[in-house]
């Protein structure tokens, strides 16, 4: 078998920005992959809180100039880059001026949520497969970290499911307990819409809400894994509701990357 080419999407990533455990995660496995002979590349959001200077982020001017449509607005896509230091490891950062480009994350200094996070988590989820059409790499697995990242599974086999460069690729949605309790307007669902996606398709996203994002992306991800062994009592139930490609493997586990490595191998045939 040639190199398994592996995706990785997450809403951050260490060095660069941790407020959560995704951080770590997103670290940690990409290298355990790339060790076990695996091709890599990894695409986060440029948040505010990444420090373009010190990290040694520069713009991909080949990449960016695209406009991404979320609802009736289309904003401009702008790639930038960073190695990981002491790692063979590239990252890709998504970034938008009127999305990226706060001095917080989803939280406001007043701990508020932001509003628009949706239409982040849109603008993020539907530039990534752009920016991968655009760097002509097929990925045999797109593997999605957490509700903000949660669309692509869907993206992928509906809009993008006849394109060349993804018509063989799988997805893999892990949940990480990262819950919300914000509701988004009722909206959401006409913003998140793309070619070939009817309202049936986008049901789980009626609540509005960090279910609704969890639900959509364990209904179409090609596994769905949960990441920490201790979960809320809201997400369990969420994932008790997944059908049978639903699967545990925890850092905590000894066999951790070999496991995902094993996951990857199967669904790539």
């Amino acid at each position: 078998m040639s190199k398994l080419r592996i995706l990785y999407v997450a809403s951050e990533i260490n060095p660069f920005l941790k407020t959560s455990d995704v951080a770590d995660f997103v670290r940690k496995l990409p290298q355990a992959m790339q060790e076990r002979g695996m091709e890599i590349r990894i695409l986060v959001p440029r948040f505010g809180l990444i420090n373009e200077r010190k990290n040694r982020l520069h713009e991909v001017v080949r990449l960016s100039g695209i406009n991404i449509a979320v609802g009736d607005e289309e904003k401009p896509l702008v790639i930038k880059v960073a190695s990981i230091p002491n790692a063979k490891l590239q990252v890709y950062f998504i970034d938008n001026e009127d999305y990226f480009q706060r001095k917080y994350v989803f939280f406001d200094k007043e701990n508020r949520f932001y509003a628009d996070n949706d239409e982040r988590a849109i603008f993020f989820c539907k530039g990534v497969l752009e920016t991968v059409k655009k760097l002509g790499w097929s990925p045999d697995i797109v593997h999605c970290n957490d509700w903000m990242t949660a669309l692509i599974p869907l993206y992928l086999k509906t809009t993008y499911k006849n394109d060349p460069m993804f018509k063989d690729t799988k997805s893999v949605f892990t949940i990480h307990n990262n819950a919300f309790s914000h509701r988004f307007d009722s909206d959401l669902i006409e913003k998140a819409k793309m070619l070939d996606i009817d309202d049936e398709m986008l049901a789980h996203l009626k609540t509005a809400d960090y279910e609704g994002f969890i639900r959509i992306g364990g209904a179409y991800a090609d596994a769905v894994v949960k990441a920490e062994e201790e979960t809320s009592q809201s997400l369990n139930d969420i994932l008790n509701d997944i059908p049978d490609h639903k699967i545990d493997i925890t850092e905590e586990d000894e066999a951790f990357a070999e496991q995902y490595y094993n996951l990857y191998t199967q669904l790539a045939g």
